[in-house]
């Protein structure tokens, strides 16, 4: 006989409390708000608004000094309703929190750029029902190539700095008629300046597939008179050798192949120097000739540019801005 149950309150005390999502939307909760939300705190916001999910280590690695101080702050938002989490089922030991944008967030951001919130198109559904999507992992990952470029830059900002990241929704808004990478960047190294398209890719689909996907960006290039490099992170060194093959192959077959400069790695590569970064010599072209070495990231086409030039920089495609309902996405680096 089961006697002297644990009353229903303690076994919820260990809960942090929460807004409750109708006191969430009220002007009382928003002025408060204004009153607690630092510049990084509406940064990291906005990032979570453009790139739909990031998880507490790649928060940490973008925005804070220590992951014990990131995940104080990102409490104290989950409890205001600025951001939600979810904690993905991993078979092996335990998956890190996975945030996204909240309403009482969504509706900051749209107020910030004198919208109304209803027009934005945010719905907390579609937000936090990335935690089922099957494309999950892959953004996750793409993000991540990214986060590891912040996480260099905010330790040698003299140097290195990412200049640009565009999400896969901001490209498919400029370019989606014609393709559809999965992000766009641009990266700055010791004055050389490098963009690129970047193609995620998680082992899933056909190496065929991969390789159609030229025939659009040499659309696009035809169309803008602007060459872009294409990226291509593969899962392992067996998967790059067999997508270089097929790349090879498609690009020799495009009516114009140096529309589309074309360089691969895997992520299971080291870089010689040790660096598992993005930026490191992990980088090989795909051409019909012998690259001795992989190259650094900023060594791929590379731009000479002044290393005080730290204007913001765009694509070479825009789209008009009146009656806009998107919010501004925001910059690559955090505040300082």
């Amino acid at each position: 006989m089961i006697t002297n149950s644990t009353p229903q309150r303690q076994l919820r005390g260990h809960m942090p409390q929460r807004t409750t999502p109708r006191a969430a939307t009220t002007g009382e909760h928003h002025a408060r708000l204004a009153h607690r939300l630092t510049t990084r705190d509406r940064w990291i916001t906005r990032m979570l608004h453009e790139h739909r999910v990031l998880t507490t280590h790649q928060i940490a690695a973008t925005a804070f000094t220590t992951l014990r101080a990131a995940n104080k702050r990102l409490l104290d938002l989950y409890r205001w309703r600025v951001i939600d989490r979810f904690q993905p089922f991993v078979h092996t030991g335990t998956a890190p929190m996975h945030y996204v944008l909240d309403t009482a967030g969504a509706a900051v951001l749209a107020h910030e750029d004198g919208l109304e919130p209803s027009k934005t198109g945010y719905r907390h559904e579609t937000a936090i029902g990335i935690a089922h999507s099957l494309r999950l992992a892959h953004t996750v990952g793409r993000n991540d190539f990214f986060v590891s470029l912040i996480a260099m830059s905010r330790h040698t900002r003299e140097h290195h700095q990412l200049i640009a990241w565009w999400s896969e929704a901001r490209c498919a808004r400029h370019f989606g008629d014609i393709t559809r990478p999965d992000a766009y960047g641009r990266w700055r190294e010791d004055g050389r300046e490098v963009e690129f398209f970047l193609e995620y890719d998680c082992g899933t689909e056909p190496l065929h597939q991969l390789a159609t996907k030229l025939r659009g960006y040499h659309r696009l290039a035809v169309a803008t008179g602007v060459v872009t490099p294409l990226l291509f992170w593969l899962p392992s060194t067996a998967r790059e050798a067999g997508a270089r093959r097929v790349l090879a192959t498609a690009r020799a077959e495009l009516d114009n192949p140096s529309l589309v400069p074309v360089a691969t790695t895997a992520a299971t590569l080291t870089a010689s120097d040790g660096r598992d970064s993005p930026a490191a010599a992990r980088w090989l072209t795909v051409s019909g000739q012998d690259q001795p070495a992989r190259l650094q990231l900023a060594e791929l086409w590379p731009k000479s540019v002044s290393t005080h030039n730290t204007g913001t920089v765009t694509p070479h495609l825009s789209v008009p801005t009146a009656g806009r309902t998107e919010l501004t996405p925001p910059a690559p680096m955090p505040p300082p």
